[in-house]
């Protein structure tokens, strides 16, 4: 009977979503498949192919002819992996960014769709009962093939913004003693991002975990238009001690590298001992201090800098 009802629910489900066309679906030219690909290579600030294979139980050769697909389309690129020359780094281009932004907007369209249809009363009911399918499935797979999932990095959704300046305020208060005006500080960097911001130039990452948002970061433009200015860096307790942090941090790098600043700065306190331990692993250099009362507390405000490239200030 389990076996019925689990077959049941599979054709069920594959049709309420669509996934035997989702590009149909969802108005892509990309399969359920493609699109699951170019998910993993969004969310991921470096991938290989090896490492996408395993994760996503691809066939060795299908996902190489996927990817040749998506490089003659001008999706990805395809270089040597810094880890191991042998292996094939692969990375979305702005275009390939621009797809999957895409595809995340119609995919959010389409459950939000779908969730319109279930009364109020009832959605939180609906992702319990989804979360505990995923625990009980994930527990039942043998140690040798469970995977556990890692945070994945992604754009902000609706109500992201507002959690950042929310978690932000509630951490900070718990764990240094800081009054409400750090969280109107975090709130009016965060409004100000929402209301103009380059996404070529500018950029929000979420760290989610099983669900749920666990930490953030934010790269914006400077006052000198070749600087780009690090804020925001946030993990919540629960996922802390697994890198999450500098990985975070890593991706600001990356991507201001790319976006064609020539420094990255930085303005944090002396308090905050682990965010400036990942800034000292990241190759940032402590420029300058200064004391000052701020948040109800006497604490001592440090600059900190990181020399990316020489060249032009991004247009």
């Amino acid at each position: 009977m389990t076996v019925h009802e689990i077959r049941a629910f599979n054709r069920f489900y594959t049709n309420l979503i669509g996934a035997l066309d989702y590009g149909k679906h969802l108005y892509t030219p990309y399969t359920l498949t493609e699109s699951r690909v170019l998910y993993e290579l969004a969310h991921a600030p470096r991938t290989d192919a090896a490492d996408l294979r395993l994760e996503l139980s691809l066939d060795a050769g299908y996902l190489s002819r996927l990817l040749g697909k998506f490089e003659r389309d001008g999706l990805v690129e395809r270089a040597p992996s810094e880890r191991d020359p042998r292996r094939q780094r692969i990375t979305l281009t702005a275009r390939g960014r621009e797809a999957t932004t895409l595809l995340d907007e119609r995919s959010r369209e389409a459950v939000g769709k779908l969730l319109a249809t279930v009364p109020a009363q009832d959605r939180s009911r609906l992702a319990e009962a989804m979360r505990m399918v995923r625990e009980i499935l994930s527990e039942a797979r043998p140690d040798q093939d469970r995977r556990r999932e890692g945070p994945v990095l992604r754009d902000p959704a609706p109500g992201d913004l507002g959690w950042i300046v929310q978690r932000h305020g509630a951490l900070y208060a718990a764990e240094y003693g800081w009054n409400a005006d750090f969280e109107g500080l975090v709130a009016r960097i965060v409004a100000d991002f929402a209301q103009d911001h380059d996404p070529h130039l500018e950029r929000v990452w979420i760290a989610e975990l099983d669900g749920r948002p666990v930490g953030s970061v934010m790269c914006v433009r400077d006052e000198a238009p070749s600087t780009a200015r690090l804020r925001l860096l946030l993990v919540e307790p629960e996922a802390r001690g697994h890198g999450l942090g500098d990985r975070l941090v890593s991706t600001v790098v990356e991507f201001a590298r790319e976006a064609g600043y020539r420094e990255l700065v930085l303005w944090t306190n002396d308090a905050l001992s682990a965010a400036r331990r990942i800034y000292q692993r990241a190759g940032f250099t402590l420029v300058t201090e200064k004391p000052h009362r701020s948040y109800g507390a006497d604490l001592v405000g440090q600059d900190w800098r990181l020399p990316l490239q020489e060249g032009p200030p991004p247009l």
